[in-house]
Order: structure tokens, then C-alpha cells, then sequence
């Protein structure tokens, strides 16, 4: 069985203002990145699958970068819309990720991948939110514990150059 979620109307005021509360995002910074990551759909490169993915995400800096999908005709060697725009943020210093948005040509929503999840736990703190939104502009809100439970981290791991021959 399918796991149970809800979804809420982008266009309802009232659920964007709470869900904004809720997870520590201003309206600006939800509009925002809920335009930037469909805006991003369309600069996907997926002649495979057909299947567009487009995601933003903002910085604790308030530094906005977007990605899509980049397929190869080597499946694997393809990069995910999220791993897209992690790579420009951090790239550009920002390593410091306050809150991730999704969207793709489906409904419900899609989640990020597994692969992304755990490249998403690398720069975001557990609570921080994954926006997803479907075709219809319907969404809901998963904070990254949640999409990553019992998740392994940089902080698991001993500090570069502590450990000897």
C-alpha cells in the first residue's frame, strides 16, 4: 500500500501562510521557490523518460539556485534535477541549504529520489523542508528526517584528517 499523504492548493492563501509558519519560510521565499522550480521544467533535458524535473532551493544566505534533470543515453550517468541545483549552490559557496522544492508533470507529487536524499542530507539539517509540487500546482511538505529516517551524515563521520596511518 501506497504511503498517505496530503496535498494543499498552492493557490490557497491560508495553507501556503500556515504551511510557511510551520516550517520557518517566509510567503516570498515559498512563492519563490515554488515558481523557480517549475520554471525549471522546462529547461530539462530528459529524451528518454520523458519525465521533467525541475527543483529550487534557497540558501540560510537567502541565495536562490535552480537545477533540472540532465539525462544520458547511459541511464545511470544521468543527474537529478535536485543534485543539479545542490551542485551550483555549493559551487557558488553556499553549503548551508534552508529549504528544498520539487516539481515535476505528475500528481500526486514525487519525492526525491533516494540518491538525492542523501545528497540533500549533506547540506540540509534534518528539519529542513522538501517542497513537492504536482501538475496541478497541488503540494505537500515533508521536513528531510522524514524523507531520510536513520539518516547518516558528515557529522557521523570523523573530521578530515583526524584519523592516522
Amino acid at each position: 500500500m501506497a504511503p498517505q499523504f496530503e496535498t494543499f492548493s498552492s493557490a490557497d492563501a491560508n495553507l501556503v501562510k500556515s504551511t510557511c509558519q510551520k516550517y520557518g519560510l517566509t510567503g516570498e521565499e515559498f512563492s519563490e521557490l515554488h515558481r523557480r522550480c517549475v520554471a525549471a521544467k522546462s529547461t530539462a533535458y530528459c529524451p528518454y523518460s520523458q519525465f521533467r524535473v525541475g527543483s529550487a532551493i534557497i540558501s540560510v544566505d537567502g541565495a536562490y539556485f535552480n537545477g533540472a534533470n540532465v539525462e544520458n543515453a547511459s541511464y545511470p550517468v544521468g543527474t537529478c534535477a535536485e543534485r543539479v541545483a545542490f551542485g551550483k549552490a555549493v559551487t557558488e559557496g553556499h553549503r548551508k541549504i534552508k529549504a528544498v522544492a520539487v516539481a515535476t508533470d505528475i500528481s500526486p507529487p514525487a519525492s526525491p529520489c533516494g540518491m538525492c536524499r542523501q545528497f540533500i542530507r549533506e547540506f540540509c539539517e534534518l528539519e529542513a523542508p522538501i517542497i513537492m509540487f504536482d501538475k496541478d500546482d497541488n503540494y505537500t511538505v515533508k521536513r528531510l528526517e522524514e524523507l531520510l529516517p536513520l539518516s547518516f551524515g558528515p557529522e557521523a563521520l570523523p573530521p578530515p584528517g583526524s584519523r592516522s596511518s
